[in-house]
């Protein structure tokens, strides 16, 4: 189809989803990812949306099914890669206010998802519950932290999570307790094909001043360790028997580049744009550090960092 032809469908594809969403969501054809994104790099989404309301993305995922439309959920877009031939079908951010909410409940925090990580811990310290002081550090989202099963300074979030509500790909809402639902190392295989929609977070009674301190120790650590330069966070799972940093020094690859995209001086599990990297750069990287890893370690890794594109979809 020419650009000229797809112009009139793309604008009667975007009404029709603004109609079935029916709450105000804008839907936008076409849409540059790369912004969204802390890597600044990939493609652009056949759609995007915002929705506003709960009906609202319910609706959407009904309408999309029905069309054959694939959905993907996109959260802070820090560790997430839209390839740079862009993604098809819908692209959605739970990023306006009934999906941001934070609200104390005794030792307990309700947080929407798309709550900021960082907004939690300041929240949970404010309420003085320990316990999560972690999340600070993380550049992302509950829902997208819940999806990954997002961790950092020995803790993960499924360690604070209670309970965690989700829709499923035809809209339906469910509640289910953290210990019904699988977990493992940057991992919740339920929410692969879910969309969360929020979590309830449980704490425990300490001072300010404790909690206080463990989140300057834990932000000290971070800036010594890790680049200020634009990423996606770490770029691949720990493997068995050797963090994946450690493993990228000893080939030899820090400071590894392909055009824009440059392997970390600082870190070796962290691969940076150093401007105007393209998806394409960064994926030759990743590559070229899996072939070295496979071929001189034995070691198969796998990536941390999402890589959406094609048929897109988590919903």
């Amino acid at each position: 189809m020419s650009a000229s032809a797809a112009a009139p469908v793309a604008e009667d594809l975007k009404e029709t989803l603004e109609r079935a969403a029916g709450d105000g969501t804008v839907v936008e054809p076409d849409y540059p990812l790369a912004e969204l994104t802390t890597l600044r790099a990939g493609g652009r989404a056949d759609f995007f949306a915002e929705p506003e309301s709960e009906t609202g993305l319910a609706a959407l995922l009904v309408a999309c099914r029905e069309r054959g439309l694939p959905v993907t959920v996109l959260g802070r877009g820090s560790n997430f890669l839209p390839l740079d031939s862009g993604v098809r079908g819908l692209t959605v951010r739970l990023s306006r206010e009934p999906f941001t909410g934070i609200e104390p409940d005794g030792s307990r925090l309700r947080c929407g998802a798309g709550a900021k990580l960082k907004n939690v811990a300041a929240e949970a310290k404010r309420c003085r519950l320990s316990g999560m002081e972690f999340l600070e550090g993380i550049p992302g989202s509950i829902g997208g932290g819940l999806r990954m099963n997002a961790g950092a300074m020995g803790g993960e979030l499924f360690d604070v999570v209670e309970t965690v509500r989700f829709m499923d790909p035809v809209g339906e809402v469910f509640e289910m307790p953290a210990e019904s639902i699988e977990s493992t190392y940057r991992s919740c295989p339920l929410l692969k094909n879910q969309i969360a929609l929020g979590a309830v977070l449980k704490g425990e009674p300490d001072t300010a001043e404790a909690i206080a301190a463990r989140m300057a120790e834990y932000s000290q650590k971070r800036w010594d360790s890790q680049p200020k330069a634009r990423s996606a966070g770490c770029i691949f799972k720990n493997p068995e028997g050797i963090p994946a940093g450690k493993l990228v020094d000893e080939l030899g690859l820090k400071g590894a580049t392909e055009s824009g995209a440059m392997v970390s001086e600082e870190h070796g599990n962290f691969i940076v744009n150093k401007g105007g990297a393209t998806a394409d750069d960064i994926l030759r990287l990743i590559g070229r550090i899996r072939e070295r890893a496979l071929t001189e370690r034995g070691i198969e890794l796998k990536t941390e960092v999402q890589i959406i594109g094609g048929e897109g979809g988590h919903a």
